[in-house]
């Protein structure tokens, strides 16, 4: 997806013309196989850095371009959104010393980005989800002004036929629409890369395959989505369906997303997985391609088979096949996809030490893992990480419904150290990055657990958006100590400032959990929530959700002053005395906007709608009050 020259047409002609572009791309690579002419007498290690950028008070900022402009380097790139950036370490060839001078480089890019971040008044965050992101934030006008992305957004739109469908339930549940592709800026991550020679792959691959759980389950760092808790690596189930293009069908027909752990272990060949993927998904994008890949090879140059990585990089494997070229010789690699940005560099080397011990040690133990694992176990497993993290239980070779901080404390880690001695890194290092993920999994302090205990411990004071504003402040400031996650302190509410630009929309501190009723239900249900819950307002919507009406406590007044209640009210309807001129507001609202039209109309509440009129939150004077006093207090101290 790094080619800025792809296209994206209706024209049937043009799709075709690249589909065949793709097939020749996938016979000249079945050619290389056979002749034996990718690299094996190297192995190299690498990673892409994915990173948030925020404001003075958390918020995403839309400065990427900006932030780029400033560094001028090629390792830099951009992302998705205008919050988002990569930078792209170079490869390291596997030997004594190469975890080191990865970090080193890591935390050299970070810096940088962090520096040239300053200078635009913004700062890096590295968060699997930026706690502080807000639906309103994923529109068009953050997309990151570049052909491929654009690209991407009109093909998936045009797959789907119909608006984005998203639910994620954990502690919390999220059931939300969108219309576009920008839910996928939600997620920022660390990803790996480990060099493979074309005879091992399938082996390797299918061990990444298998580690994928327990790995995910200790590097978890992605609780939070509008302020809601869902999955400790809530990223998995957000991007499949921010990159889902299947809809809803009438049978009970078999699907696969594009964003998958895969459907079985690969047996034979890397080729299985790109005839696989060109089977079932359709070409999305094309690129006016020229090349020759046969004449390339006859020349005795490694081709670039530009076709078939384009392809490949829109289908989202959790382990995914690569092909790359590296100093004109042909090779292949895996690439980890799992791993979520943060919440240190540290944590990040330590994540993927583990995955490259990992590799090594489970290939030394196994001779083929999969007689020895069910590839749905693999996949259940996975699943179970990514909703639970370290609470997760596992099935693993002789071992059935183990947890698994048992699992990698009393197995995997031990196995890992043996895997990394194999591969020659300095035991000084070992010692290190595994060192970290002991301790952390022996205090089950993951990322994910850091934010939802500090979310819990800060529950009592300030609002949401105060509580996910002090969580990315104290985020970046723990980040700048370069502390691994387990030795944090817990965020607190004042980290965050005063709060003064914490409620400048409407969404940042509206109540979404409502009370509401039906028109057609009974003003007595009515009466009766407004006294359970002492609430002064009940919104009335129909059976879509959509705002018809306003029940205030001054119309059950009135109700009292006709006598109708001490008479009876029998079965007088909502409807009969709700107010249906109601004045409301979008989440994006300003709050100063708002207050001047709670000034303007002598009215002391505002629902939140949607474009689509559906009822989303409310907010009142008694929300304006207690911000007031906040800020009233902050002054005088």
């Amino acid at each position: 997806m790094g080619e800025q020259t792809i296209q994206h047409s209706h024209d049937a002609e043009g799709l075709r013309s690249f589909s065949k572009k793709l097939l020749t791309d996938l016979r000249a690579f079945e050619k290389m196989l056979d002749d034996g002419v990718f690299e094996s007498e190297v192995t190299r290690i690498g990673a892409e850095q994915e990173m948030f950028l925020v404001d003075a008070d958390g918020r995403p900022a839309s400065l990427a371009l900006e932030v780029l402009e400033r560094i001028n380097d090629p390792h830099f790139t951009t992302e998705l959104g205008k919050f988002n950036m990569e930078c792209n370490l170079d490869p390291v060839t596997l030997e004594s010393g190469a975890l080191g001078r990865m970090e080193k480089q890591l935390n050299e890019f970070v810096d940088r980005a962090r520096k040239a971040a300053e200078d635009v008044g913004a700062e890096v965050v590295l968060s699997g989800i930026l706690p502080t992101l807000e639906k309103s934030d994923l529109n068009l006008e953050n997309m990151t002004p570049r052909p491929r992305y654009f690209a991407l957004n009109d093909a998936m739109n045009r797959l789907r036929g119909e608006r984005y469908q998203f639910r994620i339930k954990g502690r919390d549940e999220l059931i939300i629409t969108h219309d576009n592709v920008m839910l996928e800026a939600c997620n920022t991550s660390f990803q790996v890369h480990f060099q493979v020679d074309a005879e091992n792959f399938v082996r390797l691959y299918n061990v990444a395959q298998a580690i994928a759980a327990p790995v995910l389950a200790a590097a978890t760092n992605s609780p939070l989505l509008f302020g809601r808790q869902l999955w400790r690596e809530t990223r998995i189930a957000l991007f499949q369906q921010s990159i889902d293009t299947r809809g809803a069908t009438g049978h009970l027909r078999d699907q696969s997303p594009r964003v998958s752990f895969g459907r079985e272990w690969v047996r034979e060949s890397i080729t299985e997985i790109f005839k696989e993927d060109i089977s079932r998904f359709r070409v999305l994008m094309s690129a006016d391609i020229k090349e020759d890949p046969f004449e390339a090879l006859d020349e005795g140059k490694a081709p670039t088979l530009m076709a078939l990585r384009l392809h490949n990089g829109t289908i989202y494997r959790w382990n995914r096949p690569c092909y790359g070229i590296s100093e004109g010789r042909p090779h292949l690699r895996i690439e980890n996809r799992i791993l979520p940005a943060g919440p240190t560099t540290l944590d990040e080397m330590a994540n993927a030490a583990l995955w490259f011990g990992l590799l090594k040690g489970v290939s030394l133990t196994y001779e083929d893992i999969t007689q020895a694992l069910d590839f749905e176990v693999a996949r259940e497993n996975f699943v179970a990480a990514a909703r639970l993290g370290l609470g997760a239980h596992f099935n693993w070779p002789g071992q059935e419904n183990v947890a698994a901080q048992q699992l990698l404390l009393e197995t995997l880690i031990p196995m890992a150290r043996e895997g990394l001695e194999a591969l020659t890194f300095d035991s000084s290092d070992v010692d290190r990055y595994l060192g970290v993920i002991q301790e952390r999994v022996e205090s089950l302090q993951t990322g994910s657990r850091w934010q939802i205990d500090s979310m819990a411990s800060m529950k009592a004071d300030g609002t949401r958006s105060e509580r996910l504003t002090a969580l990315v402040a104290a985020t970046a400031s723990r980040q700048a100590s370069g502390d691994p996650v387990h030795r944090w302190e817990l965020a607190r509410v004042e980290e965050g400032g005063e709060g003064k630009k914490h409620f400048l929309r409407i969404e940042q501190l509206m109540t979404t959990d409502l009370f509401t009723v039906n028109q057609d239900e009974l003003v007595d249900i009515v009466a009766s929530v407004m006294n359970w819950h002492h609430i002064r307002h009940v919104p009335v919507e129909d059976n879509l959700h959509r705002l018809v009406g306003l029940v205030t406590y001054r119309s059950l007044l009135r109700l009292l002053a006709e006598d109708m209640v001490t008479k009876g009210t029998g079965s007088v309807p909502v409807s009969s005395i709700m107010e249906t001129d109601v004045i409301t507001v979008t989440p994006e609202t300003s709050s100063l906007d708002a207050i001047r039209s709670m000034r303007e109309h002598k009215i002391s509440c505002l629902p939140v709608v949607d474009a689509r009129q559906r009822l989303v939150g409310i907010v009142t004077e008694t929300d304006f009050m207690a911000i007031a006093a906040q800020l009233l207090e902050a002054y005088l101290s």
